[in-house]
């Protein structure tokens, strides 16, 4: 039996109203398969094992946050997954938006679909398109309007920030505090990702103008849960050494610096690990995430067999139960509702679920 944490539910600070619960996110990057292996044909099948995963969340109480690309809803199999989930309440359905994927088609490099380019490196008339054109597939074809938003490839600046503001989103999702994509390229002559290394890790309100600073906007930034862990020694040259997105990744395999709440196949103790500190932290949220495909056989690089699939069930398992324990689920949107009301200076009861009149909005960064 896992013993209390500070703040848990049922523990005598949870009773004694010290310490609130911190919101659980699940947030699914809703998209293609294997996309990590640049393919030259876009297929959706990682859409039929969506039901499954959909079934485990509501085991234990949970409610996602689907982040939905333009393909997978053009996909009958999702349309009709996702209109249950819309009817019955048990999920949100959000916007994730891959440049080279959805409309209109307007070639950045000699092989968008090799290079997969950042929305961010498109001119600003040819981004709003294709929000706009990702908008109103996600609202025409579920009949809700979208709220929620993690950009593909995460890739996101204030020019986005203000276009979201304008197409009416009130959350994005897409910093990854502590992480750098600058070495991680889109355009071959472009600048690579942005560079989360020190923005905030709490959600804020975003400054338009500097969207790694918490402003007076009415988009809130929740990013997603991740742990720096500092290289030394052997380690802190090699990732120093590393240049250009494969030794990058090679180094961060031997040698991480950060630890993401996402399975790998490998984490499922850190995980919980992670879970349970910030628990005792008093974060205000704890916000999960993985991709679609990766709940497929063969959708990911990572999960390629169906053994592998049944070993991430069981890490998702001992998390969720977890979670249910210690923390409270929410959707992006009603975590949304919940610091609005705060903000506001209304009772958060009064919005959504509550995370206590102290729930806190931080601008806590990396140093």
């Amino acid at each position: 039996m896992i013993a209390h944490f500070p703040g848990a539910a049922g523990s005598p600070e949870d009773r004694e109203g010290i310490q609130p619960r911190p919101a659980f996110l699940i947030t699914v990057d809703t998209e293609a398969d294997d996309l990590w292996s640049r393919p030259r044909t876009v297929t959706t099948q990682n859409a039929r094992y969506l039901p499954r995963f959909q079934a485990l969340c509501e085991a234990y109480g949970l409610r996602p946050t689907y982040l939905v690309s333009y393909e997978m809803a053009s996909d009958p199999a999702f349309q009709h997954f996702a209109r249950v989930l819309v009817r019955e309440g048990t999920a949100e359905i959000g916007m994730h938006l891959h440049a080279w994927t959805t409309p209109p088609a307007v070639p950045l490099t000699d092989d968008d679909a090799a290079f997969q380019p950042y929305l961010t490196e498109y001119p600003p008339e040819v981004m709003e398109r294709k929000i706009a054109a990702a908008t109103a597939r996600l609202e025409e074809t579920f009949g809700v309007k979208m709220l929620s938003h993690r950009a593909g490839r995460w890739g996101f600046d204030a020019v986005y920030a203000r276009m979201l503001v304008r197409f009416g989103y009130r959350v994005d999702c897409s910093v990854t505090p502590g992480v750098s994509w600058r070495r991680h390229w889109g355009h071959p002559a472009g600048d690579g990702g942005p560079d989360y290394t020190r923005f905030p890790a709490e959600a804020y309100f975003v400054d338009l103008d500097d969207v790694s600073r918490p402003g007076n906007s009415a988009l809130l930034e929740v990013p997603v849960t991740v742990v720096r862990t500092p290289p030394s020694g052997l380690a802190a040259l090699a990732h120093r050494a590393a240049w250009g997105p494969r030794a990058g990744a090679v180094a961060e395999r031997l040698w991480p610096t950060v630890r993401w709440l996402r399975p790998n196949g490998r984490n499922g103790a850190e995980l919980i690990q992670i879970m349970r500190d910030a628990v005792r932290a008093g974060r205000s949220f704890v916000e999960f995430m993985l991709h679609s495909s990766e709940l497929m056989p063969g959708g990911s690089p990572r999960f390629r067999t169906p053994l592998s699939i049944e070993r991430l069930y069981g890490d998702l398992e001992a998390l969720f139960a977890v979670a249910r324990d210690y923390c409270r689920p929410a959707t992006l949107a009603e975590f949304y509702d919940a610091v609005a009301a705060h903000r506001s200076g209304q009772h958060p009861d009064a919005a959504g679920p509550a995370w206590s009149d102290r729930c806190r909005i931080e601008s806590a960064s990396f140093s």
